[in-house]
């Protein structure tokens, strides 16, 4: 696998965001309608990668700086947004991957937090975030009034 930091708007990058997508319409039966912008990922207040296998595109994910922007949220958050593996990709731990370089890099930001929201109808992302150490938090977002929004956040050590 190789991993590659693209900006949110790179071809490969909106394959892969429109893929995740049409999975939360298969899942909740619509699109996530939280509001996304290319410069939210562009560091030093964010970063987006794209993870490849034999040159294509499979998995993606990215951080986006959120200072205190709402309820449950602390200057210091790194919000993590469209994290996605392609289905013939998955079990191959790229997930994990993608997930462990975004702390990393929202650490070296001096980043000090970082926080998701997933949803009930994805068991797999909360069994990953789960055992990477993410605990429960108070909801965020557009969706912290739905009874299947799950946020969840980490401490990130020094980088």
């Amino acid at each position: 696998m190789e991993l590659r930091t693209l900006g949110y708007d790179h071809p490969d990058a909106e394959l892969l965001t429109a893929a995740v997508q049409q999975e939360y319409v298969l899942r909740y039966g619509g699109i996530d309608t939280t509001v996304m912008h290319p410069s939210h990922f562009v560091p030093p207040h964010g970063l987006f990668v794209v993870a490849y296998l034999d040159g294509a595109p499979v998995a993606c994910g990215g951080w986006r700086a959120k200072d205190g922007d709402g309820p449950g949220l602390r200057d210091g958050d790194a919000e993590l947004k469209r994290m996605f593996v392609v289905p013939e990709a998955r079990g191959r731990g790229l997930a994990r991957a993608v997930l462990r370089d975004l702390e990393s890099s929202a650490a070296a930001a001096g980043r000090r937090r970082v926080v998701l929201e997933t949803g009930t109808e994805q068991p797999e992302a909360v069994a990953l975030y789960a055992s990477e150490g993410y605990r429960p938090i108070t909801k965020f977002g557009v969706y912290r009034e739905s009874p299947q929004s799950i946020c969840l956040g980490k401490e990130l050590g020094p980088a």
